[in-house]
């Protein structure tokens, strides 16, 4: 059995990380600045996107998305149930309903055949979610907000890095939000990002980041500053500070490099799990570029001789730490009790939740990792 505890993940930070940090410390200037505008106009030409605003979660850039496409009570935003619960969540801030829709048993990711039977008159915008980093089918999804002139608001908290059919996750024209949580594939500490192409709303989420202010801290207080601002509209505190910026920018250099890795680990992981009774990977899409944020498997426990959570307790026990992404919005008690959703609504998604389960995935593992998850669910499975 393995000696030490194998985390399910953990941030790969060196030592230029630690620069960026005390550099911003002894620059005399903390919050939101030069610094996070430099994230900004960097991950702008990453992604190919003309704009990035730069949050302090991908929770807020979800938030703040819908808010610039004015999203109101009574609304119906369509996403999927299968996803962290921040998705849902910002929909019903702004008094909207979340429209869940089932997904595809192969990829995980919402199934667009089911979103066209899901639209109503309240129907405003969509919000198609990449798991574990493989873009959805966006061609369907795009064709079918044109046919009904929806918003698309992509939660790429997943896939940063990503590719759909040769173009860049972020880059395909709407609103897309990004995670730099400790567990994503760059970090912030906390913070997100949004990548967009429209003009007019990449001025309005500035705006509506901070507190719906006509200027930000370093604009006023910058030796080049002025005092003055006005307000037209309540805002929020949704800035990325330039202390977390400068850990991203340190990052950002890395992502391609960092993304690799995560390919050579689940190529490891994909060639030992041949065999196994019992697990199923997620299917490839022949024209995307995962980013593999996580590496998901799905246990059935009828040929595997263990059920999903008995592994989770005995992988434990050899060291292994898991994840399970996700428990369905649908079966939370909020969307039971508010929007009377209950279990057997999406068969799809309950059926992979029951069995779904995230190995160790992170740029630091070694093949040797892998090996040691392989012969840990080889003993589990025995």
């Amino acid at each position: 059995m393995r000696k030490d505890y194998l985390k399910f993940s953990s941030p790969s930070i060196a030592q230029e990380e630690i620069d960026a940090v005390i550099e911003t410390l002894q620059s005399g200037w903390l919050t939101t600045g030069k610094r996070s505008k430099q994230l900004e106009d960097d991950f702008a030409k990453y992604t190919g996107a003309n704009y990035a605003v730069a949050l302090s979660s991908c929770t807020a850039a979800l938030f703040l998305s819908l808010v610039v496409c004015d999203i109101q009570p009574g609304d119906e935003v369509i996403t999927t149930p299968f996803t962290f619960i921040s998705t849902a969540n910002v929909i019903t801030h702004l008094g909207a309903k979340p429209v869940f829709v089932d997904i595809q048993e192969d990829t995980f990711n919402i199934d667009p055949d089911r979103i066209n039977a899901a639209v109503t008159a309240k129907t405003k915008a969509v919000i198609p979610v990449h798991y574990s980093g493989q873009p959805c089918d966006m061609d369907k999804i795009f064709s079918i907000a044109g046919a009904y002139n929806l918003h698309v608001i992509e939660d790429a908290a997943h896939a940063m890095g990503a590719e759909y059919k040769g173009k860049k996750v972020g880059s395909l024209g709407n609103l897309t939000c990004f995670s730099m949580f400790p567990t994503k594939n760059i970090t912030t500490g906390e913070g997100g990002l949004i990548t967009l192409n429209d003009e007019e709303k990449y001025h309005r989420l500035l705006r509506l980041r901070l507190h719906g202010m006509s200027k930000d801290g370093w604009k006023r207080y910058a030796k080049e500053g002025s005092w003055y601002y006005e307000v037209h509209e309540a805002g929020y505190k949704y800035n990325l500070p330039d202390i977390n910026a400068a850990i991203g920018i340190a990052q950002l250099k890395k992502l391609d490099a960092l993304n690799r890795k995560r390919e050579i680990l689940v190529d490891s992981y994909l060639k030992k799990l041949t065999g196994f009774k019992g697990i199923k990977t997620i299917k490839i899409l022949p024209f995307v570029k995962s980013s593999w944020h996580i590496f998901p498997i799905w246990i059935d426990s009828s040929k595997a001789g263990i059920d999903r959570n008995r592994l989770i307790t005995e992988l434990y026990e050899k060291n292994i730490g898991t994840s399970v992404h996700f428990i369905p919005a649908h079966l939370q008690p909020l969307y039971n009790e508010r929007f009377h959703y209950k279990r057997g609504d999406f068969p799809i998604t309950e059926k992979i939740y029951e069995g779904i389960l995230s190995l160790p995935l992170f740029p630091d593992m070694t093949t040797q990792d892998v090996d040691d998850v392989i012969d840990a669910l080889k003993d589990c499975m025995g």
